[in-house]
């Protein structure tokens, strides 16, 4: 019998999908402080930030799909930790999955697609912040080889209360 995992493709994301991601990254707007975005979005709005996630490079965007290759199961970001150039070596890193996808290791499957892309990049430590609380995610990332680094103590407000990001690295 084949794995679940057989069935679940991961590529570079394209503007063929951003429709998806769109709906995709709203439902967590929306609905939880994983994001601090609090304005739903358009396509055409998200349009620039797929389009900052080229097929090459530092900064990549890889999607997931089942077996209908237009739904997108969850997809997994490399962009810019900080502007300023000696930051250059360093990527911030975030990971969304459907609500309706299930537990079946997507989160996994998508990080381990982009940590396979950036290989060859001359890059240095991935960096990701995950607001508090959320076991799923700490749990992947200390998974993935992330470690704590420190706290950032009620750095956001959304829903009407303040919220914590713990922030997280792997070297590269």
């Amino acid at each position: 019998m084949p794995s679940e995992h057989a069935k679940i493709q991961v590529r570079p994301g394209t503007e063929g999908d951003l429709e998806a991601l769109t709906d995709l990254y709203n439902h967590y707007v929306r609905e939880t402080a994983v994001t601090f975005d609090t304005a739903l979005f358009t396509p055409e709005e998200r349009r620039p930030w797929l389009l900052s996630h080229p097929e090459d490079g530092p900064y990549r965007l890889m999607v997931a799909t089942g077996a209908d290759p237009r739904r997108i199961l969850g997809y997994v970001t490399s962009g810019p930790f900080r502007a300023k150039p000696a930051y250059a070596t360093s990527v911030e890193t975030t990971v969304y999955v459907a609500p309706d996808a299930g537990r079946r290791g997507i989160g996994t499957l998508l990080y381990g697609a982009l940590f396979e892309a950036l290989a060859g990049e001359d890059l240095h430590r991935a960096y990701a912040g995950i607001a508090q609380p959320n076991e799923a995610s700490t749990r992947l990332h200390e998974r993935l080889g992330f470690r704590h680094v420190g706290t950032y103590r009620e750095v956001g407000r959304k829903f009407g209360r303040w919220w914590d990001v713990a922030w997280y690295e792997k070297p590269l």
